[in-house]
């Protein structure tokens, strides 16, 4: 993409132009435009402290599932994009942030793969959704289920500089297991050359954690 457009985790609004004349998202440095309108949309909120059927184990295992799965040349054509641009919420960040749905054909999927899992899950109202990082993380800092301890289920944000400011995500997936020795483990989509994949990462990365409320 341009290197004129800003660099954020998942942007929401891509012109119908830039699409057409983009290559493949570059899975782990996925630069996109930043959304052209700020005005909030008032959005339900999940039950931040209401436990879902779900726990992170099976959160964990549908994510698992999807190993391999990779975009097309274009940087999409995932089941992700499929499900997210058929969801209402494409029609509530549209409003949100601008655009049209056909800007979520080929963007960076790293947020739409959690949001499905979340979904697929049975834990959408914990998890969330959303296809922005920035405002996903914000979301969860609002309603105080925001650290910076790595759990199970977790859905971790990263910021490739070190970044700790909401701000500068870049990057988004789900926590599989703290290491104990300065990394964890992680599922993301959009990552390695385009794919679902586990991934060993950096803690000095991660700008914080969300906390969806799980079954114990």
């Amino acid at each position: 993409m341009p290197a004129t457009l800003s660099r954020i985790g998942l942007g929401l609004t891509v012109a119908a132009s830039a699409i057409a004349g983009a290559g493949p998202a570059l899975a782990d440095h996925t630069n996109d435009v930043r959304p052209q309108v700020s005005r909030p949309v008032a959005v339900p909120a999940p039950a931040a402290e209401k436990r879902t059927p779900a726990t992170a184990a099976a959160v964990l295992k549908v994510a698992e599932s999807q190993l391999g799965v990779k975009e097309n040349a274009s940087g999409g054509g995932t089941p992700f994009h499929r499900w997210y641009m058929s969801s209402r919420r494409a029609s509530e960040t549209l409003q949100r942030d601008g655009g049209s749905l056909r800007a979520y054909t080929n963007a960076p999927w790293c947020a739409m793969f959690v949001a499905w899992v979340g979904e697929k899950a049975g834990a959408r109202p914990t998890v969330g959704w959303d296809a922005y990082t920035v405002t996903w993380a914000q979301w969860f800092k609002d309603n105080r289920r925001w650290g910076t301890a790595a759990k199970p289920g977790a859905v971790v944000y990263f910021s490739w500089s070190g970044s700790k400011s909401v701000s500068g995500i870049d990057h988004m997936g789900l926590v599989k297991k703290d290491n104990g020795d300065g990394t964890i483990t992680t599922i993301e989509g959009n990552t390695g050359n385009g794919r679902v994949e586990q991934r060993i990462r950096a803690a000095s990365q991660v700008v914080g954690y969300g906390y969806p409320v799980y079954q114990a």
